[in-house]
């Protein structure tokens, strides 16, 4: 796979990226995978360097090695007799209380530390006792995270009810993730993710206008001016965009890209403690059908 590059300018100055934000995108693209050379070419055309820039896909993909396996062990709450079904003797209600809840055991095709990885430390998550939390994290300017989006949002119409989903964008430090993650928390405060998420995916890799500058500022002006084209205006985004919520969420998602040792995006995790990628699982198909096995495995009932 290789990426070009030409001089040719955008047509649209305000949406411009050029020199060294061209560079930062490219090297921080070898992190996505097979898709990334497309949106790395589409920044390239945008570029004023010609400098040729090789993306090795899994350079930042962690070793089997070096994903510890284990896992903390979890107790389940205690029912209340008084939620057994009526005409259970007082013996045999006690018992069944006491029982431990049934999970569904993961399919054996799927192989450990192959297919899919269990994190050395589970991780808490926000999701009710009830129900199994899926989370993808990924980043908006990922060629594999464009790729996988129509899927996921497939899925996610049709996913078990005992299912709670979460995006998280990957927050590996650079002024580039730390600006598509501030717009979309921005876009979750004002209530337009699901009608705007596959828009900036769109602006994007479609339309060639990244929404992001290595300078926060411009990269504020960038996020402003596409976000008031789609109906949003200067006072809804100067108070939200540097909110407490937004930074607070932020800063968890920080967090939980190291917790979660993301090494490359689109990257899944099944309540907490388990991590699988569509490389692991053998291709999108595959990837949505072991979401759904790790997450009944986690369901107990």
């Amino acid at each position: 796979m290789t990426t070009f590059m030409n001089k040719q300018r955008p047509s649209h100055p305000v949406y411009a990226v050029r020199g060294a934000l061209a560079v930062a995108l490219l090297l921080a693209l070898a992190a996505c995978g097979h898709h990334a050379s497309n949106t790395a070419s589409k920044i390239a055309r945008h570029a004023e360097s010609s400098t040729a820039v090789s993306l090795n896909a899994g350079a930042n993909r962690l070793t089997s090695n070096e994903r510890a396996v284990g896992l903390a062990d979890e107790s389940d709450a205690d029912e209340s007799i008084d939620s057994l079904p009526s005409g259970l003797s007082p013996i045999a209600a006690a018992v069944a209380a006491n029982a431990p809840a049934v999970s569904t055991p993961i399919p054996s095709h799927w192989i450990e530390g192959k297919n899919y990885t269990t994190l050395a430390a589970a991780q808490p998550t926000a999701a009710a006792v009830d129900k199994v939390e899926v989370v993808e994290v990924f980043w908006y300017a990922c060629g594999h995270c464009f790729h996988f989006d129509p899927t996921l949002e497939e899925w996610r119409k049709h996913k078990p009810a005992y299912v709670e989903f979460v995006r998280i964008p990957v927050m590996w430090g650079s002024p580039v993730h730390q600006g598509h993650a501030r717009l979309f928390y921005t876009l979750e405060a004002l209530g337009k993710l699901d009608e705007l998420h596959a828009v900036v995916f769109h602006e994007i890799h479609d339309n060639g206008h990244y929404l992001v500058d290595q300078d926060p500022v411009k990269t504020e002006q960038l996020q402003r001016a596409f976000l008031k084209e789609h109906g949003i205006s200067d006072a809804d985004f100067d108070r939200t965009y540097r909110s407490f919520s937004v930074e607070s969420k932020m800063h968890r998602a920080e967090d939980l890209t190291k917790r979660y040792r993301v090494a490359g995006v689109p990257a899944i995790i099944v309540n907490g403690k388990y991590t699988a990628d569509v490389g692991s699982a053998g291709g999108e198909p595959q990837l949505i059908q072991l979401i759904n096995d790790l997450a009944a495995s986690e369901h107990k009932h």
